[in-house]
């Protein structure tokens, strides 16, 4: 696996990352052995880069990395996001950036996860009501008591960013960033390579959709998330999918899926560019670590990029709520 650098002389870190999200249930069931045994595969392929969060499955997506790399702990890169707050139905209730309540997420997390020190540590959203840097003043004391060693921002606006920079080197920014999702490319990156900060880019399959395996008419398992989501909804999906089939179309011409395209895409949007690949089956893991040796020549992205136009895509993101949240 080759490997790429978190900003200007950050970290080293796997040319993909492994969103460990849906292994705790966003997408419906996971199976506890396959998921162990994804993020054990992903080790062994040398992707060390393990996104995670606080909250995802209320815990459980930590306790589960920590049965995963045991007795592998140096092998892994762990990025945690903290922050989101949840309810005992599984609901949501805002996002908490107080220096109190990020200590207090840390300690817990270091718990779960069995380890002294996070590697990559992170906002999950920009709360509001908090000053950035109070929230990164905060972190940045966790990294010179060796709890932390990096610091990371999400879905954070370009202003915000820089705020953040003034008070920590911030080594990464984790933001959607797809085929179908380039709004970071008009003011995002271009300021995140100006302070020399990585991008760390989610949602490079669009939750699914690019994938191809998504069809109009789709019934989403009890838990996914996606079967409230915008671009999921009947009418979008069927408009979406007439897209998918194109560049599945285009894939199938290279002997290649449209999943692997799709990552090849997001892979040649620059070295200081590290998509995640959120799966929690082996097989998904392959195809996407098949992908890293795709290369797209600049008629392929563009013809790529005719076929799949933001423009074009029906339905946001996320629900209305959900979107407020984003550009912090």
């Amino acid at each position: 696996m080759q490997q790429r650098v978190l900003g200007t002389g950050g970290p080293k870190v796997s040319a993909i990352g492994l969103g460990c999200m849906g292994m705790s249930g966003a997408y419906g069931a996971a199976d506890h052995d396959e998921s162990v045994a994804t993020i054990r595969a992903a080790l062994d392929a040398g992707i060390n880069l393990l996104n995670t969060g606080d909250f995802y499955g209320m815990g459980h997506n930590e306790s589960l990395v920590r049965e995963a790399i045991q007795g592998r702990r140096d092998q892994a890169f762990i990025a945690v996001k903290f922050g989101a707050l949840r309810s005992p139905d599984g609901g949501w209730g805002g996002f908490d950036g107080r220096p109190a309540a990020m200590r207090n997420f840390l300690t817990y997390t270091l718990q779960r996860l069995g380890t002294d020190h996070v590697d990559l540590y992170q906002p999950a959203r920009i709360d509001p009501t908090v000053p950035v840097e109070d929230t990164i003043g905060a972190i940045a004391d966790m990294v010179r008591a060796g709890h932390v060693r990096h610091i990371g921002l999400s879905e954070a606006s370009a202003a915000t960013v820089r705020r953040a920079q003034k008070v920590h080197p911030i080594a990464a920014l984790e933001i959607e960033y797809s085929l179908i999702d380039r709004d970071v490319e008009t003011e995002v990156l271009p300021t995140l390579r100006e302070l020399g900060i990585g991008l760390v880019a989610y949602g490079v399959l669009s939750r699914g959709l690019l994938g191809g395996d998504l069809k109009p008419g789709q019934n989403f398992a009890p838990g996914d998330f996606r079967g409230h989501g915008p671009r999921f909804m009947p009418e979008n999906l069927a408009q979406n999918h007439k897209m998918v089939e194109a560049l599945a179309s285009f894939a199938a011409e290279r002997g290649v899926s449209a999943a692997q395209v799709a990552i090849a895409w997001a892979l040649s949007r620059g070295k200081d560019v590290i998509p995640l690949i959120g799966t929690k089956r082996r097989s998904r893991l392959a195809e996407a670590i098949a992908a890293s040796e795709l290369t797209l020549g600049s008629d392929d992205l563009a013809t790529l990029e005719t076929i799949v136009r933001p423009d074009q895509v029906a339905g946001t993101r996320y629900a209305a709520p959900q979107m407020a949240l984003l550009n912090g």
